[in-house]
């Protein structure tokens, strides 16, 4: 049998930020990811936005990770030329309902430590994005986008320099806690059987599967795991936008996003939807719910501009019944004091922002670990 300081499961952008961190702080590491490439789900099938961190509950996990991560991973993007622009974001009200949702978004803003949040009049918006109809916004100038891949494959090598092996194909089938380590049995191309000082469950919409199949593992103590899958549809044509730009309103027909890749091109989504199994299959009746919702702020949406782009699945912890703003939406990890099993950190609902806080969370789970 093998043995290894360190086996990190889960090559997505938090899987590898957590290995670079480990791998940077000495420790021998191992990635252990059951598909072909890094960043195969939900990392790569994203916004690829760097959110501000509104929107999270004061003192949660995602609001003081969000915030710190957004700081750290403009000035590592800057530092390694990463492609990224820090963009700025339009959250706007459509009517005199949605008013108080912006001062919302101020309060948690101003809760979790973004100190740099504009409120707009209808004037201030359509100075800053013509195309948008609004009765009044908040300007976030903090909000970014980021090549994710070259993000990954920047952590990856910065764990590789340090020593970190990456083994593909290589899904964990389940292990054991024992008085000497985790022993995690690896199947694929070259099973095998590694006696593990310490294990990051790292797995993403896996990590549960992964909880439950390791004996010693109190499987009362794993969340749920619930699908939510939200479609993207790309604009045909040029952008009428500079900016992203959201809706306030969190009613699922009428919270369609406009975001910018780095060239420029503009799509639409998420939407959201609750599915029963991982499925990125994409359902092109979404279409009219997204045009319906887009018009609501952008009314000039020509007919057949939408073309059907893709789908990504969040791996989120509260269900349909529980709001986003609520605990049990945030993140959750899990060491020995909470489950314990010595030497082993699970990561929960590591959905967004978890790639704005993707450094952010590697320096946290470095400390637990250490």
């Amino acid at each position: 049998m093998d043995r290894v300081d360190c086996a990190v499961v889960g090559a997505g952008v938090v899987g590898l930020a957590v290995a670079r961190a480990l791998a940077i702080a000495g420790r021998e590491v191992v990635i252990v990811e059951s598909q072909g490439a890094i960043g195969t789900e939900t990392s790569s099938r994203n916004s690829e936005v760097i959110h501000a961190g509104l929107g999270y509950p004061a003192g949660s996990h995602k609001a003081r990770l969000c915030v710190r991560g957004r700081a750290l991973l403009y000035r590592y993007a800057e530092a390694r030329g990463i492609g990224h622009r820090r963009i700025g974001k339009l959250i706007v009200a459509v009517d005199e309902e949605e008013l108080p949702g912006l001062e919302k978004y101020e309060k948690l803003g101003a809760a979790a430590g973004v100190t740099d949040l504009q409120r707009l009049s209808a004037d201030g918006v359509r100075q800053r994005e013509p195309a948008v109809r609004a009765i009044a916004g908040l300007w976030s100038p903090s909000t970014g986008i980021v090549d994710s891949h070259a993000l990954m494959l920047s952590y990856l090598g910065d764990a590789e320099a340090h020593g970190a092996v990456l083994a593909l194909r290589s899904p964990v089938d389940g292990g054991i806690a024992t008085g000497d380590g985790i022993v995690l049995r690896v199947g694929g191309d070259s099973p095998a059987e590694l006696l593990c000082g310490t294990v990051v469950n790292a797995a993403g919409l896996g990590a549960q599967q992964f909880a439950h199949r390791l004996e010693g593992m109190p499987g009362a103590l794993v969340p749920p795991l619930h699908y939510a899958i939200g479609h993207y549809f790309t604009l045909s044509g040029a952008s009428p936008f500079r900016h992203l730009v959201y809706p306030v309103s969190r009613d699922a027909s009428a919270r369609v996003h406009a975001t910018l890749d780095l060239a420029g091109a503009c799509r639409f989504g998420p939407d959201h939807a609750w599915i029963d199994s991982k499925d990125y299959r994409f359902d092109e009746r979404r279409a009219k719910a997204f045009y319906r919702g887009i018009r609501r702020y952008w009314p000039s949406l020509p007919d057949g501009a939408l073309v059907p782009g893709y789908t990504g699945i969040r791996p989120r912890i509260a269900g349909p019944d529980a709001p986003l703003t609520t605990a049990a939406a945030d993140f959750v990890f899990q060491g020995e004091a909470v489950h314990g099993v010595r030497g082993l950190v699970n990561l929960f609902g590591i959905e967004s922002p978890g790639l704005t806080s993707s450094l952010a969370i590697g320096e946290y789970v470095a400390s637990l670990v250490a």
